[in-house]
């Protein structure tokens, strides 16, 4: 950053790795969480500044918010802590009373504020070691920001029905140049009554990478939160290419990345890791002051069905459970993969038994070709299959369940001498596929995930930087028993953006200017929601609901 400008320099958000040990929504402060509809977006454009000032409106998602039941609620705060430094935060936690031990719904808020100069940083929060957020934090203004995210986190009601310790951290510098504190409080919102899904019976986490389940256990479920962080390439590990190509973040194998999970040394999950872009990200924060990227403030855990293994794992004995990263040199961090184990039990068995029935791993596929020129380009292609199935003999029957993914990657990444033009062209996908045979008709859920970035940075004369950017976080969820289709659900998330800058000059020197927007759709036979937010120079002039 400090010989030149270039994209691969500027185009993660400078987060460190020492901030991390190891479905949501983020909104504006409180007031502005829920606007009603916005005026014309004509009408709001004009009010919006030639440039970018010293304040620009609260960060702001187009994200649904988390449903809550009716009736009585019981509110617990979990921490309260302003960070400067690598400290965490630890507390204690305590049940809460008059909500009962089983919750309809249990609801976590982040409320943090900001003010000054700070990059954006890492978080997470902890509750007897179950990781229950992974977080990062916009970027401020020198007037100050409020923000907010909501989690459903029902899921670890197991671990919330004991007093535990908390721990929580959001590692930053402040010092003359980065003056910004950040300032959080999270909390805990129980419903009480019966979940409609029920909640796992155990939230268990690794002990020295083993895991020791219950042995009556039916189903497991592991869940990583997997971020490419700490400074370094791996913050936008999608740009890397071979060690042949002249650029300033290399990989021997390029840009592929996959999340691999094993049990005792065999391969039992694979998946896409999402090309997460933190607020600082391309270059250019000026596209992020207001509406982030996809998933920047609340990274969602990639998930693995485990349940094939059950029959391995219900021995009584720990088992070795590793997470790896492809693709990352040999030797390099920048990679954190924490991670929960779900477990469901079968209540009135002490002993589950089973076996594992099938395990077919194609190779894995990754092919970044090089090609030289005044304008360098490398493309690639990657992916990998695999299938595994099993069975367990519980109490109500044999039940056999069969896991299928495929992932698949391609990217075209475009550079001159310099790095002066910088573009990348890439798409992931990570298609999934549970089959569970028993207690009735076979039932398949399916989901296609496909995730995109389209952009390109150039800085030009007198150092002006402009970033175009689009980013897509897209799923299809269909259910179907005995192959006849029961549910589905489509889910869209497009963010698009454009901003400009002068680099290497004071901030109050950049006369940055920049339009946003963000499109969040869910659609189903028992559901439809479409919102739309617009901003221009910091202003939110745009705030639209569809359905």
């Amino acid at each position: 950053m400090k010989r030149r400008i270039t994209m691969s320099m500027l185009a993660g958000a400078t987060l460190l790795a020492s901030t991390l040990l190891g479905t949501s929504r983020a909104q504006a402060a409180p007031d502005q969480a829920e606007p009603a509809q916005a005026a014309p977006a004509l009408t709001q454009a004009a009010l919006a500044p030639a440039e970018f000032g010293t304040d620009w409106h609260d960060p702001v998602t187009a994200a649904p918010p988390v449903e809550k039941p009716a009736g009585k609620s019981c509110h617990v705060t979990l921490a309260e802590a302003q960070f400067r430094d690598f400290t965490p935060y630890k507390g204690s936690y305590t049940p809460p009373d008059g909500c009962g031990e089983r919750w309809s719904k249990v609801v976590l808020r982040l409320d943090g504020k900001v003010k000054g100069r700070q990059f954006d940083r890492l978080g997470y929060v902890h509750v007897g070691g179950v990781e229950i957020l992974r977080t990062s934090t916009p970027q401020p203004s020198p007037d100050g920001i409020e923000w907010s995210v909501e989690k459903d986190v029902t899921r670890y009601s197991d671990t919330f029905r004991r007093s535990q310790d908390v721990e929580m951290l959001i590692g930053n510098v402040v010092d003359d140049t980065y003056t910004g504190v950040i300032d959080v409080k999270v909390s805990l919102t129980f419903y009480a009554g019966r979940s409609q899904a029920p909640a796992p019976d155990r939230v268990l986490t690794l002990k020295d990478n083993t895991l020791t389940t219950p042995r009556n256990s039916e189903r497991i479920v592991a869940e990583v939160y997997a971020t490419g962080s700490g400074g370094g390439c791996e913050e936008y590990w999608y740009l890397t290419v071979p060690d042949s190509a002249p650029y300033s973040c290399q990989a021997a194998g390029g840009p592929y990345r996959e999340v691999q999970l094993k049990v005792d040394g065999r391969l039992a999950g694979i998946a896409a890791p999402f090309p997460t872009v933190w607020t600082g990200g391309w270059s250019n924060p000026f596209l992020w002051y207001v509406v982030p990227g996809p998933r920047a403030l609340d990274i969602k855990p990639i998930e693995y069905d485990l349940t094939p293994f059950a029959g391995i794992l219900n021995d009584g004995r720990p088992h070795r459970v590793e997470v790896s990263v492809v693709g990352v040199p040999e030797g390099q961090s920048g990679w954190s993969t924490p991670v929960n184990v779900l477990v469901h039990q079968d209540a009135k068995s002490t002993h589950v038994g089973g076996k594992l029935t099938v395990h077919k791993s194609a190779d894995l596929v990754n092919s970044s070709t090089y090609t030289p020129g005044s304008d360098h380009r490398v493309a690639t292609e990657g992916g990998h299959r695999l299938t595994v199935a099993g069975y367990v003999d519980t109490s109500h029957g044999r039940v056999a369940t069969t896991v299928r993914r495929v992932l698949a990657n391609t990217s075209s990444h475009r550079w001159t001498d310099g790095e002066t033009v910088d573009s990348l062209d890439a798409t992931w996908a990570d298609d999934e596929s549970v089959t569970v045979d028993g207690r009735g008709p076979a039932r398949t859920t399916h989901t296609r995930r496909t995730y995109t970035m389209d952009g390109t940075t150039t800085l030009g004369a007198a150092d002006r930087l402009r970033t175009v950017l689009t980013l897509g976080d897209r799923a299809a969820v269909t259910e179907s028993r005995e192959g006849r289709r029961t549910a589905w659900t489509r889910f869209d998330d497009t963010y698009q953006g454009d901003a400009t800058y002068t680099a290497n000059v004071p901030r109050d020197q950049r006369h940055a200017v920049g339009t946003t927007s963000e499109r969040y759709r869910i659609h189903g036979p028992a559901r439809c929601y479409d919102r739309s937010l617009r901003t221009v120079q910091g202003v939110l002039i745009g705030n639209h609901r569809g359905c």
